[in-house]
């Protein structure tokens, strides 16, 4: 008897034990996906998440992702992104580079960074946001709300560092070309709403620059024009990179 009860209870432990290996293999083959789609980048080489002693961790926990689509992401390997059905927005930084205001004298001939004024700033902030709204409205996997819960991600981020090469056109004489009319770093974050835990951070540096190295005549419709075209490059592959998480 001892002996048939002895037997049971090791065919329980070891059927719990596969039922545990096969949930953690689940969730392993869920964040590869979400992986190579948020942060897939150009190389043939697949992106992976640092594991081991020798990972690379962020100061909150979060592994280094090798060959991402950002110049520098990281994600904590051990959440299921299944789970996550709606978002929240979160909010928006801009923080821009502390350049002299000259007002409308004429500009050195060595300066390559000048003064956004605040109208550039508020049109920046209003392109930025309104081309984010735009792709995640239109993700088939997420929905938005502004209800904290289980199923729920905040999605946050901002501009930083930004800078502008353009001079201000009252400041200068016949048409300027430049081959990038400014530079950003974008920090993206996705948090579970719950806990605030950050669970995915992506930052990237970026010209605002023709593809080639084509030369653009420097004013304010081309600045527009560029920050337009980056900011819908980066909220594409956030929305095609929530799109494409598996549903369980």
């Amino acid at each position: 008897m001892l002996r048939l009860m002895l037997l049971r209870r090791l065919l329980r432990d070891s059927g719990l034990t596969i039922q545990i290996l096969k949930k953690a293999e689940k969730m392993k083959k869920i964040i590869l996906v979400v992986v190579s789609i948020i942060a897939a980048g150009c190389s043939s080489a697949p992106p992976t998440i640092q594991e081991g002693p020798d990972a690379e961790v962020s100061f909150d926990g979060l592994h280094l992702i090798d060959n991402s689509v950002f110049r520098q992401a990281w994600a904590d390997p051990d959440i299921d992104f299944s789970r996550y059905t709606k978002f929240a927005p979160g909010g928006a930084f801009f923080e821009f580079r502390a350049v002299r205001n000259t007002g409308s004298s004429r500009v050195q001939a060595t300066q390559t960074e000048f003064y956004i004024d605040d109208a550039a700033r508020e049109r920046l902030k209003e392109i930025t946001e309104e081309i984010f709204r735009e792709e995640l409205a239109n993700s088939t996997r997420f929905t938005e709300t502004d209800v904290r819960g289980q199923d729920t991600i905040v999605v946050r981020g901002g501009l930083h560092d930004i800078v502008s090469n353009v001079p201000p056109q009252r400041a200068t004489r016949g048409d300027v070309f430049l081959s990038s009319v400014g530079e950003i770093t974008l920090v993206l974050e996705i948090v579970d709403s719950m806990s605030d835990e950050v669970i995915f951070r992506a930052v990237e540096r970026r010209a605002l620059e023709q593809g080639g190295g084509m030369a653009i005549r420097a004013s304010s419709v081309t600045s527009q024009a560029e920050v337009r075209r980056l900011m819908r490059r980066w909220a594409t592959r956030l929305r095609e990179g929530l799109d494409s998480i598996p549903t369980e």
